[in-house]
């Protein structure tokens, strides 16, 4: 740990209160030394790793490190504190203080000696060193590893008389304590000899019968949000404590500086495994079918023998995980026990979220090309034939074909990762080759959903078939393709294609001939699908039954008028809900009122999720509000004849909208009207969250939007 500590970085005497004040305490003394360029960003960072995960340690051990890119080189600074600081640890303050500054793009190499330091704060030697030193240099040189605690020690009585009494008494006494059991085993030892024959006599049988019986085998893994100290400090602690019950453990740790995976036999011949992690364990499908305890990182460090006992006691009940699936990456997201109906639910939506991207570049592209070549752009030749770099035409038509290149891809990549859904790779081929027929023979979006089913389930009978063991190599690549695309294709072509194509173009037929008072429910319809779920899957049916109308070159009126009416009921819930906390804030807790901050730009952008944190914390009155303001926009922009070339955009999209001002007018109804609804629903529920009386509910309330806000991080295109 070479130059990582000096003297300079050691603070012996570390007056500090809080766990801030230490940290500052410590980081000015790297920003002195030019180790920090902004002492002030790298507080931050330190604070936000804070709140991830309290970095105080049983045994009096406080750690706070962080990333940042305000760290010239890793580095490490130390603080003893007589009177405590409270790091967050269950058995009160730390006396030990480490603060960890490692760049953002730290080295392995570093990386690595800093988890040895985590390993040592598990030794109870060193810390005790730590604790009796009276000098920074032996300190520092301690944290190296320069110097042994037991040298450490050895050179306290030199150090003592500047140190004051009551290192001074440490000092002294230490010989003594050393020497004392010693002296006490001379004595215990005497005896020893006697009884020897007598332990000899005892045991005899114990080893005379050969037990060949192995130890307790356990393979672990540790990882920490920063992968610098916990992780290491985890494995530490855990191998310590399988060492003392006897039991063989060994350790993946998951760190920053990368990992390397245990050896496969040995997990399989592992009876148990302990996950101690606050990050998901990465390739967790391994450990499956094994007695396991799942358990954050700080347990691992504060109390390993009891989770030691715990896997024990699991396979001796036979307490298992389920097995690893051997389905798809759609299969293993569901849980056992789950229906034909979820998982075909979760093989279509498969199609759907592979195919958005498709949906979204596309008909961006496309209506880019409207916006700027007007509406005969369909019409322009090839840009490969007629290209002019200064007319506003050609990139029109530059844009537009692009598009159309890009929607190509639609039915084929729905009916493809609808396969891959059901039967993982081996899908792919027969799935993308039944999509493109589905296109040649006009059988559209249906023709991909029933191409997609027939290739996945195709491919599954395929390989259920037993085949001589010669032929298994061949059979991914060269059998199950060959034979999996014959049969999609002479279904698709001669049996089911034409009936497929007729339905399609009826449903096609029946949308260019909705008007009035059809159009009008249609559109309500579809606004309280949009707004029923929030981006789940109700909504996603509503959503691709829009983009399928438009994922044409020449879509029809109908169709954009559906695209319309959709995107903007899909943007009423976040929108009122925004609206909603500016104008009746104490109706909504603190972090309600926070999400409705962002609930303004979510709305805006046409992502629904954005009201997800509100319909989780209330439910009864959000849902059923927002899905009357979407059911009205729905219905008036049908109503004003808007239409929308483009699938996705929100309010960015506007000039691309046909009827623009209309349109706008028809979402604002909606936002007022659901804004107006959970307003007085909310009001007549008696006391708001944060009102007396209300305090309970207020917590529930805070909880529970927590929960969704996470759900509105990870926003799907709807």
């Amino acid at each position: 740990m070479s130059e990582m500590i000096t003297a300079d970085l050691v603070d012996l005497d570390l007056s500090a209160d809080t766990k801030e004040a230490a940290a500052r305490a410590l980081a000015e003394r790297m920003a002195a030394l030019g180790r920090v360029t902004d002492l002030a960003g790298f507080l931050a960072d330190v604070a936000t790793r804070e709140a991830q995960m309290p970095t105080g340690l049983d045994g009096g051990i406080g750690i706070p490190h962080c990333r940042s890119a305000h760290v010239t080189e890793p580095t490490l600074a130390f603080g003893r504190s007589a009177a405590g600081i409270d790091f967050g640890a269950a058995d009160g303050p730390a006396d030990l203080v480490f603060l960890i500054a490692a760049p953002a793009g730290a080295d392995d190499a570093h990386l690595t000696i800093l988890s040895a330091l985590a390993r040592q704060l598990m030794n109870a030697e060193f810390t005790a060193a730590l604790r009796s030193v009276a000098d920074t240099a032996t300190a520092a040189a301690l944290i190296r590893g320069d110097v042994t605690p037991q040298e450490a020690a050895a050179a306290q009585p030199e150090a003592a008389p500047a140190s004051g009494e009551a290192a001074s008494g440490s000092a002294q006494t230490s010989p003594a304590d050393a020497a004392a059991p010693a002296e006490a085993s001379t004595p215990d030892a005497a005896p020893a000899p006697s009884e020897a024959p007598a332990a000899k006599d005892t045991t005899d049988p114990v080893t005379a019968d050969p037990t060949p019986e192995q130890p307790f085998r356990i393979v672990a893994v540790t990882s920490c949000p920063t992968g610098i100290a916990h992780t290491y400090m985890a494995a530490e602690s855990l191998e310590n404590a399988g060492r003392e019950a006897g039991v063989e453990l060994v350790v993946e740790t998951q760190g920053s500086a990368g990992f390397a995976r245990l050896d496969p036999a040995l997990i399989a011949a592992a009876d148990g495994v302990i996950l101690a992690h606050d990050v998901p364990v990465r390739d967790k499908d391994r450990f499956a079918g094994k007695p396991t305890v799942d358990v954050g990182v700080k347990a691992g460090i504060n109390r390993p023998g009891e989770l030691i006992a715990e896997v024990r006691q699991k396979a001796a009940r036979g307490e298992t995980t389920a097995p690893a699936a051997a389905g798809t990456p759609v299969e293993r997201t569901g849980e056992p026990g789950e229906g034909y109906g979820t998982k075909l639910r979760k093989w279509l939506m498969s199609g759907v979220s592979y195919m958005v991207p498709f949906v979204a570049a596309g008909g961006l592209l496309i209506a880019i090309g409207f916006a700027l070549g007007g509406y005969k752009v369909n019409k322009a030749p090839s840009v490969m034939d007629h290209f002019v770099w200064t007319q506003t035409d050609s990139w029109a038509a530059l844009m537009f074909q692009i598009g159309g290149v890009a929607f190509a891809f639609l039915v084929p990549v729905l009916a493809g990762y609808i396969a891959y859904g059901i039967a993982d790779r081996p899908g792919l081929v027969p799935g993308f080759v039944g999509g493109s027929i589905a296109l040649t023979i006009n059988a559209g979006f249906l023709g991909g959903l029933a191409a997609g089913l027939i290739s996945g389930a195709v491919v599954t009978a395929i390989q259920r078939v037993r085949i001589p063991q010669a032929l298994r190599g061949i059979m991914p690549v060269v059998v199950i393709p060959l034979i999996s695309s014959a049969v999609v294709g002479f279904l698709m072509f001669v049996v089911i294609g034409k009936p497929i194509a007729t339905a399609q173009k009826g449903m096609t037929d029946w949308l260019s001939g909705l008007s009035g008072a059809n159009a009008v429910l249609l559109g309500a319809l579809l606004g309280l699908m949009m707004c029923f779920d929030l981006g789940g899957p109700v909504n996603k049916v509503a959503y691709t039954f829009a983009t399928a109308g438009i994922a044409v070159s020449d879509p029809s009126d109908s169709a954009m008028k559906i695209m319309a009416a959709v995107m903007a009921a899909g943007m009423v819930p976040p929108l009122a809900m925004a609206l909603a906390t500016t104008v009746r804030g104490r109706l909504f807790t603190e972090t309600e009122r926070e999400n409705g901050k962002a609930a303004w730009v979510l709305g805006a952008s046409f992502i629904s999720e954005g009201a997800i944190p509100f319909a989780a914390a209330d439910p009864l009155r959000v849902i059923p509000s927002a899905m009357v303001g979407g059911a009205l926009t729905g219905a008036l922009s049908m109503a004003f004849g808007a239409t929308l070339r483009a699938p996705h955009g929100g309010v960015f999209v506007v000039p691309l909208i046909g009827n623009p001002f209309l349109y706008l007018i028809a979402v604002a109804a909606g936002v007022c009207t659901s804004t107006a609804l959970v307003v007085a629903l909310k009001t007549l529920r008696g006391s708001a969250p944060g009102a007396p009386g209300g305090e309970r509910e207020k917590g529930e309330h805070e909880q529970a939007a927590r929960a969704g806000s996470a759900d509105r991080e990870q926003p799907v295109a709807a």
